[in-house]
């Protein structure tokens, strides 16, 4: 009955380990080989996944991934994008000057790089380098090329800081960009209209797949709206509340094999 199966990353696709699973590895193995597009859908930047995508054999030409919640959506093999929707160089100044204001750690991200506008690195913004396998610069958002496109934008910081520049947000900055918390500690902008659930069904539809066709399985609040585009949503048990109000299904923790009891559940019928 499905088509794609959209899977989160973070939470969803890796353990508390950062690490797949060998009944999360053949359950994805089983679906593709039945015809199943799998698509890694994420916040992460490519260079954050190909790990992922190696073990996972999700490399093959007709393999796709949507990285940077959405921004990004290309072609595992050939890096192709079949979208890149980006902020400017005006827009980027704009979010910062707010950021900047709030005393909060602001990086923002190319296609290729991570970026930081302040000399103070701190400790979890190069554990996210790391961690993402994104290279990191210093680049003062003034200094930055009028001409840069700019993936996301996104603050790293503790979680009792990531809700107070929440509670301040202007009116200005949340009718203008899609602004989404993935997890605790950090904060995104995107461009207004960019997210998981519509690079999903731009996605769905260049391949012919009907919306009732597609699976989506997530934790996070950033995987709200392909959670409800998909036409089975399924939330992780590790999920937040609202994440499960909104699932057709609820499966197991990102510790118990999630992704795999429910592919097998609702694909392979297992």
């Amino acid at each position: 009955m499905y088509k794609i199966i959209a899977i989160d990353i973070d939470g969803t696709l890796l353990n508390d380990a950062h690490e797949i699973t060998p009944a999360v590895r053949e359950s994805i193995k089983a679906a593709k080989d039945k015809g199943v597009k799998v698509v890694l859908c994420t916040g992460r930047p490519l260079a954050g996944i190909k790990k992922s995508l190696i073990e996972l054999d999700l490399l093959d030409a007709g393999d796709y991934a949507i990285t940077f919640n959405g921004a990004v959506v290309l072609e595992t093999a050939s890096e192709k994008t079949l979208a890149d929707i980006t902020l400017n160089k005006t827009e980027l100044e704009e979010i910062y000057a707010f950021c900047h204001a709030e005393n909060v750690n602001v990086t923002y991200f190319d296609g290729k790089n991570m970026y930081v506008p302040s000399r103070k690195i701190t400790e979890i913004t190069c554990q996210d380098s790391l961690l993402l396998q994104t290279p990191l610069y210093h680049l003062p958002v003034e200094e930055a090329p009028e001409s840069i496109h700019v993936s996301k934008v996104m603050l790293l910081d503790s979680p009792e800081k990531i809700t107070d520049v929440i509670r301040k947000l202007p009116e200005t900055i949340k009718q203008k960009f899609y602004v989404v918390r993935s997890v605790p500690y950090n904060l995104e902008f995107l461009q207004k209209g960019v997210n998981k659930g519509s690079a999903l069904a731009s996605l769905a539809e260049k391949l012919g797949v009907d919306q009732s066709e597609v699976m989506s399985i997530g934790d996070q609040e950033n995987d709200a709206t392909m959670i409800e585009y998909a036409g089975m949503g399924v939330a992780m048990g590790n999920a937040t509340e609202h994440i499960k109000e909104i699932a057709n299904y609820t499966t197991t923790t990102n510790n118990e094999d999630g992704v795999a009891q429910a592919i097998q559940m609702l694909v392979l019928n297992r």
